[in-house]
């Protein structure tokens, strides 16, 4: 064969080489992976999901497909890469943070695993914790009450004489109202004064912390917030205000405490059911996983720069101590 004919024959061949994406291999499911965050925030949740897949056996590269979407901190981004995902004909969807919100705007017949520090039934997630219906289920570390109730029972215990206490909501959260409530009751059975401050969007962080005047800070839990753990320990540092956060990122960044359900756990536990959705499960007859991993971390650097004194028994019961 003349080398000009050669060049053309192989030409041909090469067109018909399916344009996959690095690393994905034809043939093999296709899992969607929506968050909020950027990719280097994201690494430990994603890590976390994989591991989940693998424990319902699923290896990436192997025998499975993960397309990511990152929306680097830009929620408005989140409905074009549902879309997207839709389009590349994904065979479920698991949906971080407050993705679940434009992963159900694109698909309901796509299967959806939301992770989600929110009340699933409140928020309109799904119907029931134990019969979802429609195509969407997930884990939740959402715990009620319970929490607030925790976290004021450990800030006492940090801040000698605790009287006010002051709480960043996201007053436009489906969930505000709930969490609110739950909050003031867990107040009152702690004997402390409950103020909030309003924060709508990142842009009012500046604004809201500048007018907290309270012995110490709570937050509730809500995208807006876990999405810019950075941010959020900064003002609070500014400000020499002793904070309690939900989750151990907040912690991690600096910031001085946190008590609640493990986003880690939440992540392994929706790319469990990603993996048995794949082999055939459906979301409808799948529960909402709840919490029942529980984490106490604390900044030992930053108690010393508030000149508060860790007492032993905490240090004793905490997950982890950051020196």
């Amino acid at each position: 064969m003349r080398r000009r004919e050669f060049i053309a024959l192989l030409g041909g061949i090469t067109a018909m080489w399916p344009l996959a994406a690095p690393g994905q291999q034809a043939g093999l499911p296709v899992v969607g992976f929506l968050n909020p965050r950027s990719n280097i925030k994201g690494e430990k949740v994603a890590a976390a999901f994989r591991q989940g897949l693998r424990d319902s056996g699923f290896q990436e590269g192997q025998n499975v497909t993960i397309e990511y979407r990152w929306a680097e901190d830009e929620y408005d981004r989140l409905p074009a890469l549902a879309k997207d995902l839709v389009a590349r004909g994904v065979a479920v969807i698991v949906a971080g943070g407050g993705a679940w919100v434009a992963a159900k705007a694109a698909t309901n017949s796509i299967p959806i695993i939301f992770t989600s520090g929110l009340d699933p039934v409140s928020t309109g997630l799904v119907k029931s914790i134990n019969r979802p219906e429609a195509n969407v289920t997930g884990a939740t570390f959402y715990s009620g009450g319970a929490l607030f109730a925790k976290q004021l029972e450990l800030l006492r215990q940090l801040v000698p004489k605790l009287s006010v206490v002051a709480m960043l909501v996201n007053p436009s959260s489906v969930s505000a109202k709930s969490q609110l409530r739950d909050a003031a009751v867990a107040a009152r059975q702690n004997g402390v004064t409950l103020r909030t401050v309003n924060v709508d969007k990142v842009s009012d962080l500046d604004a809201a912390f500048s007018t907290i005047q309270a012995d110490a800070l709570l937050l509730t839990v809500d995208p807006i917030f876990d999405s810019r753990p950075a941010e959020i320990v900064a003002g609070s540092t500014r400000r020499h205000i002793p904070t309690m956060y939900y989750i151990r990122e907040f912690v991690e960044a600096g910031g001085l405490i946190c008590y609640g359900a493990s986003i880690l756990e939440t992540y392994r536990q929706a790319g469990a059911y990603a993996g048995r959705v794949l082999a055939g499960a459906k979301p409808a007859d799948l529960p909402v996983v709840l919490p029942t991993k529980f984490e106490l971390v604390i900044n030992q650097t930053t108690a010393k720069s508030l000149n508060l004194t860790i007492p032993a028994t905490l240090l004793s019961t905490a997950d982890d101590v950051i020196e």
